[in-house]
């Protein structure tokens, strides 16, 4: 029989006393100077060690005594919903086995700019493609040189060999099937990751206008108790409640940090309006214009969830659906008429709740200089909502469920039904989503051109149509190529996926970076 050895390895062991925590490395670094020892500090993702980065450290540990090295952590990782590859510790213990590096620990920040102000290195080491600050989209470096000349430190750049771990990471670890990554690889030849960031770019100068009904997101969370002993139904246990704002609300939120105005014309309730909550969740780029809708609640969408397996359990609505009345009509008809000529970009979201009366789609329509519009199929409206409403539109964007229903055709030829509808209301972009097979985006000058899903796990599916539709509508405004619009939106919606509901918006610099990662 063979003698297994349980006990760790004296080489692993070495790497392991490497690795410790932020508070230790202050404590150690606080020692080093007392003995004029100098300190050589680097920080990254690392996410796939490899020789840029080996002789990136060699470089650093020549310039001091001790070389420390911190690792940004997993959920501070803004390459996409698919990366880190490897957890941070894996990350810390490859680095830790690197003979020149001294000692490892994970951050704790966004940024290594907190890090510098606690360890006080005398040199701060990055990479030479960190030295145009204009490139770097967090702003992060900016915020590291500061802390640096804080503590009269200095600021290194390192010249060799580079190499990226994101490229590798793609072309040998992918994490999608082997035809979404053909497609990446192929999409990459046509447009590089600057190009299609400047479209996004573009729309900073933008002010826009949205317009759809304030909805309350509420999820009750809940444990499984059994089945009634007296009825057959289903006993659960109350866990929790989180509360998000959705709607309108959340697609004002998504298009936020990349436009320089966003207005909101929404009703919220006469009773029950919600609207201290609503304010505090609003970004602060978004001025609303709140009505009031007399003998009704803000509209709010509770969710049974069994939260061990995050499973929808059941719906309940808090709303009042009936006709607007008169006087609510002339009030949002009013504000629509004051703010549609003022912007670039009208953003209507029709959740199929009444806010959208004939004479508001009449202003809208008739007002708007670009309109985008979505129509969205729900349980409270199905079978009575249609997109047909709407006789003008720059940019429709409807899953392939409500298009179908639309045509009544579940079986049909999804192309020529687009066509079909694109042509009889001269609706000058449509594009079509369709959950785990990406979308399909048409347009009179391009046609059509499929682009399939970037999404890693899913957590949530609820509002990531919200996200798609608020993104790619800032790129049909500035007649952005139809696959770029896609291809955008799809990275919108991998981000929006992976979170609960409304808990998180679409930010500028995650979704740069996601980009980038993809493309790389």
């Amino acid at each position: 029989m063979t003698n297994v050895n349980l006990k760790e390895p004296k080489e692993h062991l070495k790497i392991s006393s490497k690795i410790k925590t932020i508070e230790q490395l202050t404590t150690i670094s606080e020692q080093l100077r007392s003995e004029n020892k100098r300190i050589v500090y680097c920080h990254g993702v690392f996410d796939l060690l490899h020789i840029g980065h080996v002789r990136h450290f060699g470089q650093a540990k020549k310039m001091g005594d001790i070389l420390i090295v911190t690792i940004t952590p997993d959920q501070f990782v803004n390459k996409g919903p698919h990366r880190p590859a490897f957890t941070d510790r894996y990350r810390a213990e490859v680095i830790a086995a690197l003979e020149c590096v001294d000692y490892v620990a994970i951050n704790q920040w966004t940024t290594a700019a907190p890090t510098i102000k606690l360890l006080r290195p005398h040199f701060y080491v990055k990479g030479e493609d960190y030295k145009n600050a204009a490139k770097d989209y967090t702003g992060g470096i900016i915020l590291e040189e500061e802390a640096v000349k804080s503590i009269q430190g200095k600021i290194v750049f390192t010249k060799d060999i580079t190499f990226s771990s994101s490229s590798l990471i793609n072309k040998h670890l992918p994490s999608f099937p082997d035809e979404v990554t053909a497609y990446l690889a192929d999409f990459s030849t046509r447009f590089n990751s600057s190009e299609v960031i400047g479209h996004l770019e573009n729309a900073g100068n933008s002010n826009v206008l949205v317009v759809g009904e304030a909805i309350i997101d509420e999820y009750q969370f809940c444990e499984a108790i059994g089945k009634s002993s007296k009825e057959p139904m289903l006993a659960v246990k109350n866990a929790s409640m989180e509360k998000y704002v959705g709607g309108i609300l959340a697609v004002a939120n998504h298009i936020a940090s990349f436009v320089r105005e966003v207005r909101l014309i929404t009703f919220l309730g006469e009773q029950k309006s919600e609207e201290h909550f609503i304010r505090e969740h609003l970004n602060p780029k978004v001025k609303p214009v709140f009505l009031y809708r007399k003998n009704s609640p803000t509209i709010v969408k509770r969710r049974l969830i069994e939260s061990y397996f995050f499973t929808k359990m059941m719906e309940l609505y808090e709303l009042n659906d009936g006709l607007l009345e008169p006087d609510d009509n002339a009030s949002l008809c009013a504000m629509l008429k004051q703010y549609l000529p003022q912007y670039d970009l009208t953003i209507a979201v029709d959740f199929g709740h009444s806010l959208f009366t004939k004479e508001a789609i009449k202003t809208i329509c008739e007002e708007s200089k670009f309109l985008s519009v979505n129509v969205q199929t729900n349980a409270g409206n199905i079978g009575y909502q249609s997109i047909v409403k709407y006789p003008r539109a720059d940019y429709v964007c409807l899953t392939e469920n409500e298009i179908r229903m639309e045509a009544r055709d579940r079986r049909g030829n999804l192309k020529e039904i687009i066509e079909q509808m694109a042509r009889t209301f001269d609706y000058k972009r449509v594009t079509i989503t369709r959950g785990k097979h990406g979308c399909i985006c048409y347009s009179k000058q391009d046609g059509f051109v499929e682009v399939p899903a970037f999404a890693g796990r899913v957590l949530d599916r609820m509002g990531a149509g919200d996200a798609f539709l608020a993104i790619t509508a800032l790129c049909a405004v500035q007649e952005t190529p139809p696959e770029v619009t896609g291809f955008i939106g799809n990275c919108a919606g991998a981000l929006s996926v992976g979170t609960i509901g409304h808990s998180s918006f679409i930010d500028k610099v995650p979704l740069y970076k996601h980009i980038e990662s993809l493309l790389k």
